[in-house]
This record gives C-alpha cells, sequence and structure tokens, in this order.
C-alpha cells in the first residue's frame, strides 16, 4: 500500500518525509478493525515523532498519524462483520488499565498513542482497536479527520480537567493550532468570553471572525496587563495554554483569584518558572491534561455530528504532495488543521 513515511529522524522533519509505494498492508488482529483511509490530519505530534521524543525510540521509517477517518475494510476475530462499509473515526489515545489496580479507571493507567507508540494513520489503511473507533454515518471524512484529536484534547482540557462553566473567561494562547482552534470552538459554544493570543496579527483578526471575544499580540513582553485590563483588571478563569516556557509567566499573572492554567503540552520549552507566591496567595490550580477517554470523544464528537460546531481547516493536501503538507505544519503559518486526503 502507500504510505507517507518519516524516513529518518532530523529536524526540520519536512525533508525526512518519504511517500512509499509498498508499504506491507496491515491486517487486522483480535477485537480490531482494517480502515480504509479517506482522510487523515497532522498534529504537533507528527514533528515531535520525527524530531524524536524522550524515551520515544521508533525504528525508521515509521508511519505517523493520529488523525484518521476512514471507511472499515476487514475486521479481526471477535470483532462483527456488521462494522465493515462503516464509516469510523479514530480516537488515537489508548488508556491501558493499570495491572497493579484492578476495577480501577482506565485513565489511572499508561496511556499510548496510535501514531506515536505503534504506526498511525498516513497510509492508504490502518489498524485501530474497535474500542477506540466511532461510526461517523455519512459525515465528510476530511471534517472527521481534522475535529477528532484536536477536539478531543480541548474537550480534555476545558471541559473535563479545567470544569469550565457557562459564562466564565477564557484565554487561549496560539491560536492557529489545530488545539487552540478547537478550545475557541468549545469555548464559544458554552457561551463564554474568550481572549486569544498570538505572534500575528492576522491570526488574531482571523480568529475574532470566528468568535473570539478579544486578540493580544505576543511581541514577546508580558501580556498580561493587557489581558486583565480586558475583563476589568480582574483576570481570566481558565487559561488553556500548549506554548510553555515562553509564556507562563503572562499566563499565570493573566488568571483571576482562584483562576485554572490548563496545559496540555510545551511546543516551546517545558521548564517553566512558576511564581508561587502568586499560585498560593491567589489560590490558582495548575492541571496538567491529555487528551481524554472514548466518553469525551463520543461528547465531544456528538457537536460535529449534530452539526454544532466544524473544524477549521487550513488547507488540504493530496497525498504525493506530503511533503507539502510538513513544511506548511512546520513553517507555523497554518491556521487550523493541515489535512492528507486519500480519496
Amino acid at each position: 500500500m502507500k504510505a507517507v513515511t518519516i524516513a529518518r529522524q532530523g529536524s526540520p522533519v519536512a525533508p525526512n518525509i518519504e511517500l512509499m509505494t509498498d508499504w506491507p498492508d496491515p491486517v487486522a488482529g483480535p477485537g480490531e478493525v482494517l480502515v480504509r483511509t479517506e482522510a487523515s490530519g497532522l498534529n504537533h505530534l507528527d514533528l515531535w515523532v520525527g524530531r524524536g521524543l524522550p524515551g520515544l525510540d521508533p525504528t525508521f521509517p515509521c508511519i505517523s498519524g493520529s488523525d484518521g477517518c476512514g471507511v472499515v475494510e476487514s475486521v479481526g476475530d471477535g470483532v462483527d462483520e456488521t462494522w465493515i462499509g462503516r464509516r469510523v473515526v479514530l480516537n488515537a489515545a489508548r488508556w491501558n488499565p493499570d495491572p497493579l489496580l484492578p476495577g480501577v479507571l482506565p485513565a489511572h493507567g499508561a496511556l499510548s498513542m496510535i501514531g506515536e507508540h505503534e504506526p498511525g494513520t498516513h497510509g492508504e489503511r490502518f489498524l485501530a482497536p474497535l474500542s477506540n473507533v466511532v461510526d461517523v454515518g455519512e459525515t465528510d471524512p476530511v471534517e472527521a479527520a481534522a475535529f477528532g484529536l484536536s477536539h478531543l484534547t480541548a474537550w480534555g482540557m476545558l471541559v473535563t480537567r479545567a470544569r469550565l462553566q457557562p459564562g466564565q473567561w477564557v484565554l487561549i494562547t496560539g491560536i492557529g493550532g489545530g488545539v487552540a482552534l478547537a478550545a475557541l470552538n468549545i469555548a464559544k459554544w458554552m457561551g463564554c468570553p474568550v481572549i486569544v493570543t498570538s505572534r500575528h496579527q492576522w491570526k488574531l483578526d482571523q480568529a475574532m471572525e470566528l468568535g473570539a471575544d478579544h486578540g493580544v499580540l505576543d511581541e514577546g513582553a508580558d501580556w498580561s496587563r493587557t489581558v486583565r485590563g480586558l475583563t476589568g483588571k480582574r483576570g481570566v478563569d481558565v487559561c488553556a495554554d500548549s506554548i510553555g516556557a515562553a509564556v507562563h509567566t503572562s499566563c499565570l499573572r493573566s488568571l483571576a483569584r482562584r483562576g485554572t492554567f490548563v496545559t496540555c503540552g510545551s511546543t516551546s520549552q517545558g521548564d517553566a518558572k512558576a511564581d508561587l507566591t502568586r499560585i498560593f496567595w491567589n489560590e490558582l490550580s495548575i492541571l496538567g491534561s491529555s487528551m481524554g477517554d472514548m466518553e469525551s470523544f463520543r461528547s465531544v464528537l456528538t457537536l460535529l455530528l449534530n452539526g454544532s460546531m466544524l473544524p477549521v481547516i487550513d488547507s488540504i493536501w493530496n497525498v504525493d504532495e506530503s511533503t507539502s503538507a510538513w513544511e506548511r505544519l512546520e513553517s507555523g503559518e497554518h491556521f487550523g488543521k493541515v489535512i492528507l486526503r486519500w480519496t
């Protein structure tokens, strides 16, 4: 089969992207479905796999990809054959129960990712446990592939971890990326006023067109006074961040008393310095969030299926343009999801 592979580790990643035409076809094992890919989505994880992550030692060439939608082509033992022919979307987060804690929720166990720890969706076919796919019917496969992981991650941050309430002020850093735009989607759906930041004025302008209430241009200095000014000096209730050290101080200073900072990653650096005095004096909450379980996935996916929200798509590329797709993601100039179309 055709597969878009990361041929070798290195940075930048785009020069190492190669389209192979003779990648072995995967075969569904027990409890699995084999999906003929219609669309797959790029995430920042596709860059981290290519650049290297601590504790991750993939064999190159490898197939990344943690967002995918397609039609079930075959099933493994134990899977009802009525799944064949159904369009499904993937939740790439696999929660493996802790063997030392029988009966405890899987989210308390180990997390592994399809597209990181095992072959992903950037091929003509991909494998997935039946337990990690959802039937999306006649939904546009490009929209489904663009929606999945980013909206699951944003839902996990805002709803599951931060327990966002309607009407609360939300700050979203680095608008333009998939998770940040998904967070904007969810926060506005909940009726929350939203402030977004970006290093690019054009991204702020586009976010305002999508419903953001205020945009703050990040020019490398502390922008927390601007944020607090927009909230009548009160500060925001929830800050959703995936940038990390570069903006961490501004994020904490932007929080209202008993506000919540929630992070799902650190695209700058993870060694942020925290002002402990501010944290304890203002009774701030600092939370981490990693994707979400299938209950959360079905909850947020319902918003796509019932037409309540759509993903923002930056660009759609044919598989023979894969290098350009990675270049687009790696440039940081995208606004929304970068998608590969397979059919």
